[in-house]
């Protein structure tokens, strides 16, 4: 895992303190599940970031990275509301089947069935 995935700027300020990680990696994208602790350990809160690199014209690259703060106050409404999303595009979307991943991608999807 790469530090500049983190909010480093609050944990050198102090601010934040990492607890556990958890990378996921998923395609072109990278998610990390962050438990964070305030300073002196008063509260924890959770940081959800996306990660896909970019690959620029010159040959570098640099990380697109989008995070969510999500506090300890809304974790049951939050995690209702994704479960209720992803059973909805399972049942309604893909007829109760996700397409499956492959190396270069989903598997043979067609047109019509989109």
């Amino acid at each position: 895992m790469r530090r500049d995935d983190y909010d480093s700027a609050r944990y050198d300020r102090g601010e934040a303190e990492d607890v556990y990680s958890k990378p996921v990696r998923a395609g072109k994208r990278t998610y990390f599940f962050d438990v964070k602790a305030t300073k002196g350990r008063k509260d924890f809160y959770l940081t959800i970031t996306e990660s896909k690199r970019r690959n620029n014209p010159d040959g570098t690259f640099n990380y697109d990275k989008h995070k969510i703060f999500l506090y300890k106050e809304d974790f049951e409404k939050f995690s209702e509301g994704l479960d209720e999303v992803i059973a909805y595009i399972k049942d309604n979307c893909f007829h109760g089947e996700i397409p499956q991943r492959t190396a270069e991608g989903f598997g043979e999807v067609e047109f019509e069935d989109l």
